[in-house]
């Protein structure tokens, strides 16, 4: 059950100067794939789908519900940053300046929405929730919030440096500081759930029905000479404590594919489904084949 407060933002948000541009920018922090309705919904289903100690549920619970609130703040953000922007195409297309401040904004902020924030990112494109990672693995899924939050913080900061008006950056730099704290509390749930030594994910299948000739591999696919790059994964003991890393240049383990005919009562050609023969019994059999 969610609540609402009258109206009450989660923080201040003020625009001093109103932007268009800024506002179409906006909407890539509300509706993108590294924004707020994208971290809303990953938190909120993968807590509706937890199991297991009831504290990741309530974590992810009480996040999911403090995202929704930060799109409520962009939203508004949105709007007043739409305030005076021009309404009427035929004064657009009469005054230059004036088109070139309507050029720069989302078109549906005026035909669309009369001046407000939509469920888009930056180009209008509609959120459609393939960005949303919800594994019922606990583990798995600290990991991928810790990967939406790094990419959220990652749009808060250009934003910030995109903009001048002081209310903007104030709310920018709230909602960068969160980021911070999100991303070290994944981390730390994550950690809590087992760290590196609970890797593999999942821990529940055991190592030694894997093919343990890979499964510490590093493998190399470059030809003519090419030197496999070296780091941390490619020697010494593996991030989990459980293996060695090693370098295996790959060479082919497999035959080539053999797939047979394709179906004779498929849209293949016929030369497909046929082995090859002479044109007047390829003639023949189709006159046979159509008769039928």
């Amino acid at each position: 059950m969610f609540y609402h407060d009258g109206g009450k933002l989660q923080y201040t948000v003020r625009v001093e100067k109103p932007s268009p541009l800024f506002a179409r920018a906006l909407q890539q922090a509300i509706g993108g794939i590294q924004g707020e309705i994208r971290v809303c919904l990953q938190y909120l289903f993968q807590a509706w789908g937890a199991r297991g100690p009831k504290k990741y549920r309530d974590l992810l619970l009480e996040t999911g519900t403090e995202e929704m609130a930060h799109i409520e703040m962009l939203a508004t953000a949105v709007a007043l940053n739409l305030e005076g922007a021009p309404l009427e195409q035929e004064k657009a297309a009469k005054d230059p300046i004036v088109h070139a401040a309507l050029g720069g904004m989302n078109l549906q902020h005026v035909i669309g929405t009369c001046m407000a924030a939509m469920p888009v990112d930056s180009e209008g494109v509609p959120f459609n929730c393939s960005h949303i990672y919800a594994s019922g693995n606990a583990a798995a899924d600290m990991l991928a919030n810790v990967t939406a939050e790094s990419t959220g913080r990652m749009l808060a900061c250009q934003l910030y440096r995109m903009t001048d008006d002081p209310g903007m950056k104030d709310m920018l730099s709230y909602l960068i500081a969160r980021d911070t704290m999100h991303q070290n509390q994944w981390l730390a749930a994550w950690e809590e759930l087992g760290g590196r030594a609970a890797h593999p994910i999942p821990t529940n299948f055991p190592q030694d029905m894997e093919n343990a000739e890979f499964n510490y591999s590093f493998l190399s696919f470059g030809a003519n000479g090419f030197e496999a790059p070296r780091g941390a994964w490619s020697e010494g003991t593996s991030f989990d404590g459980k293996g060695t890393f090693h370098v295996e240049r790959m060479v082919p383990r497999g035959d080539v594919p053999a797939l047979g005919n394709a179906a004779p009562d498929s849209a293949a050609q016929y030369e497909q489904a046929h082995a090859v023969k002479s044109g007047m019994t390829r003639v023949k059999e189709t006159i046979k084949t159509l008769g039928s």
